[in-house]
């Protein structure tokens, strides 16, 4: 993980549960003898998300509604500091912190998670769009009833799902970045295939480390990738996706600085750059991150001379 990753050495369970009582009583005892949950079980890695965000974020409360996707932090905290080292390289090698900074987070969804952890780590002020109403309406209560959160987090509500940018950027805004995390799919049933993948292996490895779980349901696993139609899938996937986000970028090329986006397949990388290239960015970069074995990147582009 990422150098500046609070998680990049586990998760401390005794601290996070008094800061977080709930996480209690989703622990159990690992092969190793270490505490840990049973991370195919939804409702405990929700609790461990919500105790995360308390101990790390300063956030209050924290919840999503049933059925909406529960991200991992450690990664999407890596991708905010990939854009911090991002917006540093044409800052002197130092990040730019506060509120001054402006980013957008397309597709913000129920959990508002790259906004709390990114106001949190940075002081970065946040704008965050979605198409989906109650994802808005989750995304401003976590807002509203967050203190520390409020003055950073504007939610905005995009009307058209054609389009990315327009109607939500203001003729008069500025944004250093804007970030997003795409849907993966190219359809419902893909989608589904692909949780049905991630389950198997997620209880195939459970079952490995022998985990003392207390609820043993096979369906349990699945219900961890749940998640809305347009969180998980679109027309054409993640790269038809990406590439409709380049294509609209250069309306905005003068109000932000640094378009960034994340890519799950590496094989789509090569034709994201030529359309970045086709569209007339000065500059193309590909940010590595990785989680343990897992290997994952962002891209950025940029029509501004730098």
């Amino acid at each position: 993980m990422h150098v500046r990753n609070v998680h990049k050495d586990g998760y401390p369970m005794a601290e996070l549960c008094q800061d977080y009582p709930a996480l209690k009583a989703y622990l159990i005892s690992a092969k190793s003898g270490k505490q840990s949950i049973n991370f195919s079980q939804p409702d405990a890695v929700k609790a461990l998300n919500a105790a995360l965000l308390v101990h790390y974020y300063g956030i209050d409360t924290w919840d999503i509604p049933q059925g909406y996707l529960c991200p991992p932090v450690p990664g999407r905290a890596d991708y905010i500091h990939g854009i911090a080292d991002l917006l540093a390289t044409q800052n002197g090698g130092l990040i730019p912190r506060g509120n001054q900074v402006n980013g957008l987070d397309v597709g913000i969804g129920a959990n508002a998670i790259y906004p709390i952890i990114g106001s949190a780590s940075y002081g970065w002020r946040f704008i965050g769009s979605d198409i989906d109403d109650l994802s808005i309406k989750s995304a401003k209560t976590l807002a509203s009833d967050n203190p520390n959160l409020a003055p950073l987090l504007m939610v905005r509500k995009q009307a058209d799902k054609e389009q990315i940018f327009r109607g939500i950027i203001k003729p008069d805004e500025h944004f250093a970045f804007t970030m997003c995390n795409p849907p993966f799919h190219k359809s419902a049933e893909d989608a589904a295939l692909g949780s049905k993948r991630k389950a198997k292996s997620l209880e195939k490895n459970r079952h490995k480390r022998n985990l003392k779980a207390r609820h043993n349901s096979p369906l349990a696993p699945a219900l961890n990738f749940s998640g809305m139609a347009n969180e998980l899938w679109c027309e054409g996937g993640e790269l038809a996706f990406i590439q409709r986000m380049i294509s609209q970028s250069v309306a905005y090329k003068e109000q932000v600085d640094w378009f960034t986006c994340l890519v799950s397949k590496s094989a789509h990388l090569k034709a994201i750059e030529t359309s970045v290239n086709y569209y007339g960015a000065r500059t193309f970069l590909k940010m590595d991150m990785g989680q343990g074995q897992k290997q994952s990147r962002f891209v950025a582009w940029t029509f501004q001379e730098k």
